[in-house]
């Protein structure tokens, strides 16, 4: 096994809860791999230089939730290294992905240290000025607006509390937006729409079992994408949501790609891994398979 050459602690995740960490982080290490380095870094440019200093090819042990790992996902691609998820965020939905969601830190921090590493694919967003690659999903629409008003959320609310939040209030706002989607070419969608995602893994807004067919190593992205609904209809359709029995309903449809093209005349609100980015009026999505090296329990 290569060793760890970093364990790396973002103390805002999880709202702020984890720099509460950092002490037992610290002791942990001096007991089970006291030639691991711990920083605990809250600027993302200098947690990204950090691990671009790294020898190529380094075991990177990344204390955080989905935002914590898509802000390093470009310097974790850029040095080849493999990441070694310790669930520490808000959303955790690559941490699901990979089995690793409900381990104690202690557990999933021996695990990542200690267990071998797989593959598992990642997407990129591409849109005029800017490339983005994201691990779990990106939103378009009514889904990326929620996920900018979970950011203004109260800080007593986590997880799946916080996400509802926001969508409730999202939906006295609700916005329709008019889009083409082609997936490898072929038009699937035309027309109003409530929101689009492209998922890599099952779940995302903290665990809303999205497409559960999906698959973090299956070489596609899958495409969700729900037609026109009023604010009754919204309603009626989240507990569908929750549920994981949306797929029925005759407005919302999944289609696995490669190459997504999203066009709109209007400026779309979009948002990755939690993450808000710059809207756009077209974006093309594509699978990235297998890009990058990863510790898991049960990928898929």
């Amino acid at each position: 096994m290569t060793p760890p050459a970093l364990l790396l602690l973002n103390p805002r995740a999880a709202r702020g809860r984890a720099a509460a960490l950092a002490g037992e982080l610290r002791r942990w290490l001096a007991e089970h791999s006291p030639s691991t380095p711990l920083l605990a870094a809250d600027d993302p440019a200098v947690a990204r230089a950090a691990l671009r200093a790294l020898p190529a090819g380094s075991r990177v042990l990344l204390v955080g939730g989905d935002g914590t790992l898509h802000q390093m996902l470009p310097a974790l691609l850029d040095g080849g290294h493999t990441l070694g998820l310790v669930p520490f965020g808000s959303g955790n939905d690559t941490a699901r992905a990979l089995g690793l969601h409900r381990l104690p830190w202690r557990e999933a921090l021996a695990h990542a240290l200690t267990a071998p590493a797989t593959r598992m694919d990642l997407g990129l967003a591409s849109a005029d000025g800017w490339q983005e690659p994201f691990a779990s999903s990106l939103s378009i629409g009514f889904d990326a607006a929620v996920t900018a008003r979970a950011l203004r959320a109260p800080a007593r609310l986590s997880g799946m509390p916080r996400y509802l939040w926001a969508t409730f209030g999202e939906i006295g706002a609700l916005r329709q937006h008019t889009l083409r989607l082609v997936c490898d070419g072929e038009t699937v969608h035309d027309g109003a729409t409530l929101f689009a995602a492209v998922l890599n893994t099952r779940s995302y807004g903290s665990g809303m079992p999205a497409v559960p067919h999906a698959r973090i190593n299956d070489g596609r992205l899958d495409l969700l994408v729900a037609g026109r609904f009023g604010r009754i209809g919204t309603l009626a359709m989240l507990p569908l949501l929750l549920a994981g029995v949306h797929l029925h309903h005759p407005r919302v449809k999944t289609r696995p790609f490669s190459v997504l093209r999203v066009e709109s005349e209007a400026l779309l609100p979009l948002a990755a891994d939690g993450e808000l980015l710059p809207a756009a009026r077209t974006l093309e999505l594509r699978v990235l398979p297998g890009a990058l090296s990863v510790v898991a329990r049960t990928p898929g």
